[in-house]
């Protein structure tokens, strides 16, 4: 691992700029961030989220799951209840707990520009099959890959599930998954960037070719920046992490950022700082060293 002013090592403490503005609101992924892999949130990081709610600094988790999965971070919300999902397509309150949460803020995509990037991205990529994250229901085309541990609501072609009268036509569609059985991941997201355009926000957080489409304008960056303009905190007063392809918008806006030790070179670029892998408890790391630097 590199040894200079951007890097964390797993033997010191990351670095933070002396003048630094103090921190207001800590924003953090959640898979390959927060989490480790085998999806649990360790001891030492639930000490350190309660410590900086303690300390007067927000906590936003900021993923690409969808609502039904915050479970597993539902009890670390603490008085706010917030989280982003879906990359910033809603917002969330989960004091309700798993199945009873209620959607504050819902920034959808629209059927005609889902319809247009699915027509795009047959065109661009053969093979591509389609699934579709609506607010409460899932629905996946009969060919889309068991990826989800979930059972979908209906399994249809992606124009008709788009469709004007498709299924749950009353609500509003989140974001659309596009998955390739064979092409590289990186390469399928430059593809579909180009072929998609201006109709749909293109990324992806998985290891696989599976790609994550939002409405334009829709991320992880230009939700939170909302939900912090709401809050009077400015961008230089969020600290961010993340490890993945979705987080690079809000690794960049944020004043402080740190790619994970695990994450992907173009996380790496983006970020200003970084710290150790999740499994290492990479996000305590820093929270912990922020308090430090309070007390000092």
């Amino acid at each position: 691992m590199r040894e200079n002013d951007r890097v964390t090592s797993a033997t010191r403490q990351p670095g933070t700029p002396a003048a630094a503005t103090p921190a207001r609101l800590i924003a953090t992924d959640l898979d390959g961030t927060l989490l480790r892999d085998d999806k649990s949130v360790s001891p030492r990081t639930v000490a350190a989220l309660a410590a900086a709610e303690e300390a007067g600094i927000e906590v936003f988790f900021v993923t690409g799951r969808p609502a039904r999965w915050m479970d597993v971070v539902s009890d670390h919300v603490h008085g706010h209840g917030l989280a982003i999902c879906g990359n910033g397509a809603a917002v969330v309150d989960l004091h309700g707990g798993p199945g009873a949460h209620r959607f504050v803020k819902v920034r959808e995509l629209a059927r005609e520009n889902a319809l247009n990037a699915v027509r795009l991205l047959r065109e661009a990529a053969p093979g591509t099959v389609f699934a579709v994250e609506q607010t409460y229901g899932f629905h996946q085309e009969p060919d889309y890959p068991k990826l989800h541990m979930e059972i979908p609501d209906h399994l249809l072609p992606a124009e008709e599930l788009l469709a004007p009268d498709g299924p749950d036509a009353d609500q509003p569609v989140l974001k659309i998954l596009a998955y390739h059985p064979s092409l590289d991941p990186d390469a399928f997201l430059t593809l579909a960037r180009l072929a998609v355009g201006e109709h749909a926000n293109v990324t992806r957080s998985s290891p696989s070719a599976l790609l994550e489409l939002s409405g334009p304008g829709v991320s992880k960056a230009s939700t939170l920046a909302l939900c912090c303009a709401e809050r009077g905190i400015s961008n230089e007063e969020v600290v961010a992490f993340g490890d993945m392809p979705n987080d690079v918008e809000m690794l960049t806006w944020a004043g402080r950022s740190y790619a994970m030790g695990n994450a992907h070179p173009d996380v790496i670029a983006a970020a200003s700082g970084r710290t150790v892998a999740n499994n290492d408890d990479g996000v305590a790391v820093v929270i912990e060293h922020l308090l430090a630097q309070r007390t000092e």
